[in-house]
């Protein structure tokens, strides 16, 4: 329904006196029907139950109504419901013809400013005419509409029984002072006679106390109106303004459009489930539309390049959640205001609608959460250097889905949808869940595991155990690694939490330990010059650290003398490590050239030399053999 805003006038206690007067008049008046007659006219009976009081303050009583439609209606007692329900109908359809019959008697295009003021006043008015009614068996979705329809209903009901009389139903009536002490006095319950539309005292809520018409009547008012729809109308002009509201288009009032049905064959004109033909062929052709855009949308999309910014793609996400919503609140509106669906079509039209407009709010929600996650992720500044940027999508993911999940909760109760009940048997099914996702929950708290004590990160080159990478991404679940050979390996979080992780991004100098060979041939002079030169190289180069360095002859070995040069280099990764080793590699290679020695290599070396015989005092008779020449081999 729409709404608007009202003027509203000062509240006094004249005016609630006047108000009192006027309910009590409006339900006496007319002895065929329970509805007051015409505004301006007054019956015999009237005068006589009235008395004494003018038609002036009667008068006053209903602008007093007029202007202050959102005020509650007066549900104390049974007859007070039932008064109030009466009168303010009787507004509605006073109100409600007026505008029907000047704009089809102008030929107009649009409502002028005037009916729509008194429009805006007929949808107050039935609010409050539905406050008489218990609908909490309807969803909260449907529940504006669907009152219309019981409110126009139960008016027709009354227009086509007899009339009970006032002053034998149980209460005050409505607008009286006097009440205290009443409630103790009144039934539970009370039943229209000849009918089963019960009026119920409510026992809790926050309606506590006063008088509804019941769940179980509201349920069956449509059933009963079934029933007597064929009777002949004994209260108003002869016209059912149920029938008038269902089965024409608009709101309220009929466009000119609907002149072109109406010329049009018959049998659209002919009911079925509480519809017009007219408007179920309405509705099919509405699906039809629908369903042509969505197949157009869709190939639309994936012939549409996807773009290699995550942001863009975000932004192009978003709009998909945006038009579901625009296109189910205009089917919406079509069906509802246009061709005006009502009944069972109208329930489950509103409740699928809503459902689809909340579930998009939901992904629309998390889309521009994400959104967020990405600005500030590509944002320069301290705040974000200093985070984790996997733990910070992690995060805006887990708070994303969090909301996400909050709002499709809200949506659920819209419909009608336990939601807090849901939560409860969830409560209760958490166990086998649990042991369910057992793995599942091992693996998120071992990714939890990972963050807190910031193991690795995403970025870092690390060895596992049998297998080294650079971790590329760190998810609620596994982790994702880029082995040397370019292949993708994924690790549970679990698993991974357990293993014996070396992280190599962590180190911030790099040992520089080198042993150079030089050649047998160097002089002791040259090989002390070679030392200390090596040692004030590295020592005067910024990138080495002065202690611990060292330069020290450690060995004599097979084929060469071993130097130990021990040193460490400041660098910030890897890859700048190796240009500095690279570039302190060539420069102690030069200053052992200049210095007169060699990087050896591996070789032989065959020395030739006679043999001197037996030594003085060998054993007469040693009978080893001697030659003349001998070869002595040395390596």
């Amino acid at each position: 329904m729409k709404t608007g805003r009202l003027h509203q006038r000062p509240v006094t206690p004249l005016l609630h006196l006047l108000f009192l007067l006027s309910l009590i008049t409006a339900v006496v008046t007319g002895a065929s029907g329970i509805r007051a007659q015409e505004p301006d006219t007054v019956s015999a009976v009237t005068q006589e139950r009235v008395g004494k009081l003018d038609q002036e303050r009667i008068a006053l009583a209903r602008e007093y109504l007029r202007d202050n439609p959102i005020s509650p209606p007066d549900t104390s007692s049974p007859r007070a419901t039932l008064e109030s329900f009466v009168y303010i109908m009787n507004e509605v359809n006073t109100l409600w013809m007026s505008v029907r019959d000047s704009y089809d008697n102008s030929n107009r295009l649009f409502l002028s400013d005037e009916e729509q003021e008194k429009l805006v006043l007929v949808e107050a008015l039935l609010s409050k005419a539905a406050q008489t009614f218990d609908l909490s068996d309807i969803p909260v979705t449907s529940r504006e509409n669907a009152s219309v329809e019981i409110a126009l209903q139960l008016q027709e009901i009354l227009d086509r029984i007899p009339a009970p009389l006032f002053e034998d139903i149980p209460g005050s009536p409505a607008g009286s002072s006097n009440k205290t002490g009443d409630q103790s006095s009144l039934p539970e319950h009370w039943t229209i006679p000849g009918t089963s539309i019960t009026l119920i005292r409510q026992d809790t809520g926050e309606r506590h106390g006063q008088y509804l018409f019941s769940k179980s009547s509201v349920e069956r008012i449509p059933e009963d109106y079934a029933v007597v729809r064929v009777l002949p109308i004994k209260a108003d002009r002869g016209e059912d303004l149920f029938e008038y509201y269902i089965y024409t288009p608009g709101n309220l009032v009929a466009p000119l459009w609907y002149d072109v049905i109406e010329a049009g064959p018959n049998f659209l004109h002919q009911h079925f489930a509480d519809q017009a033909y007219w408007q179920w062929l309405a509705l099919i052709g509405l699906f039809a539309v629908y369903a042509i855009a969505l197949g157009y949308y869709v190939r639309w999309r994936r012939m549409r390049a996807v773009s290699v910014h995550e942001g863009t793609r975000i932004v192009h996400a978003i709009l998909n959640p945006i038009l579901v919503i625009l296109a189910a609140s205009l089917f919406r509106y079509l069906c509802e205001d246009q061709i005006n669906i009502t009944g069972t079509p109208l329930v489950a039209i509103g409740t699928v609608s809503t459902a689809i407009i909340w579930s998009a709010t939901a992904w629309m929600v998390y889309q521009i959460l994400q959104l967020f996650y990405v600005w500030f992720s590509s944002s320069s500044g301290a705040a974000r250097d200093g985070l984790d940027v996997s733990l910070l999508r992690t995060g805006f993911r887990v708070f994303s889905l969090g909301i996400a999940l909050i709002v499709l909760g809200y949506g659920a109760t819209q419909i009608g949808i336990p939601i807090y009940g849901v939560i409860a048997g969830l409560g209760v099914g958490g166990l086998a869940i649990a042991l369910a996702a057992q793995p599942t929950i091992e693996n998120l708290i071992g990714g939890i595991i990972l963050y807190a004590d910031r193991m690795v990160r995403v970025g870092e080159f690390c060895q596992f155990d049998d297998l080294a990478g650079t971790v590329e991404s760190i998810g609620i679940r596994s982790t994702r690694i880029r082995a040397l050979d370019r292949t993708l390996i994924t690790v549970a979080n679990a698993d991974l939490a357990k293993r014996k992780i070396i992280n190599y991004s962590y180190r911030d100098q790099f040992h520089f330990r080198h042993k150079l060979g030089l050649r047998y041939e160097t002089s002791q002079k040259a090989l002390k010059r070679v030392l200390a030169a090596i040692h004030v190289y590295l020592e005067a180069h910024d990138k080495v650290v002065e202690d611990p360095l060292r330069v020290r002859l450690i060995s004599f070995d097979d084929y060469a003398v071993t130097v130990d040069v021990y040193a460490y280099v400041q660098a910030s990764n890897m890859a700048d490590f190796l240009e500095i080793q690279e570039e302190l590699l060539f420069g102690i290679r030069e200053i052992v050239e200049t210095n007169g020695s060699e990087i050896a290599y591996p070789s032989s070396t065959v020395y030739l030399s006679r043999d001197k015989g037996l030594q003085d005092g060998q054993a007469a008779g040693d009978s080893s053999p001697a030659g003349d020449n001998g070869e002595t081999q040395a390596a």
